[in-house]
């Protein structure tokens, strides 16, 4: 196998994604304060990661002839023409079962959320997103999992703690794609993809994503009284939920700047890291 196929099917995987959610699934297993044997840690996470790739990767198969039709996707390794479907195919659904299989030594709660991830994003939300712009809620539910199977992993439950850091990014997710899908709906219209400003309108797309800030403050704060934040998450997460709040009202004015929504999309990549961070160091201090 050679060096370039290798890096073609790293990029399968969408490593960048890939650990986002890595790092979240980390985060809720380090937020439940519970002692968690190493070897189900380790299993967590690389299941984590060949689950989300693997997701990704079939993703990428189905939707290889779409990919082609836009300018930001047309030089994956499927529509340039580097790896064939054949092998793309059956390296995420390799990658998919191995992944699964290593969830399930942490715990048969993160294993079936994995497994529904994985299931719902490239059975429901791929296609979904050729035939309706409600795919956008469907792909933000597995997108959103990360933390609460990490939380389960930790605690071998489901309990309202993680149901809170999953409600969070889901919530999160819809802004943020909606500001995708408003800068780059040329390139989605070409592909046939269903957005949400294609089938409501930009300003329906703008008032949804002012929506989702909105209660993106009161749900953040009721980690609080879960005790699983403290001060400092408090102070973080309601001066960054400001902050993107006020960003997403601008594109409500009457003729927002024709920049407003990639600096949107930028406010949204600030604010979970930064908040992530906070929720964080709040564990180690409080």
């Amino acid at each position: 196998m050679s060096r370039g196929m290798l890096r073609d099917l790293w990029a399968l995987g969408k490593p960048r994604v890939t650990l986002m959610n890595v790092l979240m699934a980390a985060g809720g297993m380090a937020l439940a304060g519970s002692s968690i044997p190493l070897l189900t840690a380790i299993a967590l996470l690389l299941g984590t990661a060949l689950a989300v790739s693997s997701a990704n990767a079939l993703n990428m198969a189905i939707e290889h002839n779409s990919d082609g039709l836009m300018a930001r996707t047309r030089t994956r390794p499927l529509p340039a023409g580097r790896l064939s479907l054949k092998i793309a195919t059956l390296y995420g659904v390799c990658i998919g079962v191995l992944g699964v299989l290593l969830l399930s030594l942490a715990g048969p709660i993160p294993a079936l959320l994995g497994l529904g991830a994985l299931l719902v994003y490239v059975l429901v939300y791929t296609p979904m997103k050729q035939r309706s712009a409600w795919a956008l809620i469907v792909g933000a539910v597995p997108g959103a999992l990360p933390p609460l199977m990490g939380w389960s992993a930790a605690t071998g439950a489901i309990e309202a703690p993680g149901l809170t850091l999953f409600a969070l990014l889901f919530l999160w997710q819809l802004p943020h794609f909606l500001a995708i899908s408003l800068f780059r709906s040329t390139d989605y219209a070409q592909a046939g993809i269903h957005t949400v400003p294609a089938a409501m309108g930009a300003r329906a797309a703008r008032i949804q994503a002012l929506a989702c800030c909105t209660f993106l403050v009161p749900l953040s704060l009721m980690l609080l009284p879960l005790g699983v934040a403290g001060p400092l998450f408090a102070i973080v997460a309601t001066v960054m939920g400001v902050y993107f709040w006020l960003w997403s009202a601008r594109g409500l004015v009457q003729q927002p700047a024709p920049d407003w929504a990639r600096r949107f999309f930028i406010s949204s990549v600030i604010y979970l890291p930064v908040t992530t961070i906070a929720l964080a160091f709040d564990a180690l201090i409080f």
